[in-house]
């Protein structure tokens, strides 16, 4: 048997039996559980924008964004800034005279999942979400918590 042969048949008998194999490890995250309930298609909050200010939960990392609903869909100014998120549809649900609502965003060319959960009274807003990233060989996860109103923010940069 020549040489090569001989090498080729070891390297399958060794890949056959296991000797080789590399497994990576990495812990599963979970996205913001969503609290259960009776979600139905989004349009209660159509027509309104939400200036909300949040921080990483993690590194304290202030976040400032705008979030848009409109017509069924919802989108972050931010997402759709770093990567292209688009619109997404939302879910609401009333209990209490509170608007609550729900959607999950996903990056087209990155494995990037946000979900987002929050709670509207009139003009008001407080939200929580994750930004998960997933790939074969890490996951990572920012938390975040947000609250705003309709009413732009400051820019902290302008005296007057």
């Amino acid at each position: 048997m020549s040489q090569i042969l001989q090498v080729a048949a070891i390297a399958v008998a060794t890949l056959g039996t296991g000797a080789a194999t590399m497994t990576v490890m990495k812990p599963e995250i979970a996205d913001l559980a969503v609290p259960e309930g009776e979600w139905s298609a989004g349009e209660m909050l159509d027509g309104q924008s939400f200036f909300i200010e949040g921080v990483d939960l993690d590194s304290g990392t202030v976040l400032l964004d705008e979030i848009v609903f409109r017509d069924g869909t919802f989108q972050s100014v931010n997402c759709q800034e770093y990567c292209d998120f688009g619109w997404s549809s939302y879910t609401t649900k009333v209990l209490d005279d509170v608007i609550h609502f729900t959607a999950t965003t996903h990056c087209p060319d990155a494995p990037h999942t946000v979900v987002w959960y929050g709670t509207v009274t009139d003009d008001q807003i407080q939200l929580a979400g994750t930004w998960t990233t997933r790939r074969w060989y890490w996951n990572h996860q920012i938390r975040f918590s947000a609250e705003g109103s309709t009413t732009p923010l400051l820019d902290p940069n302008v005296t007057g």
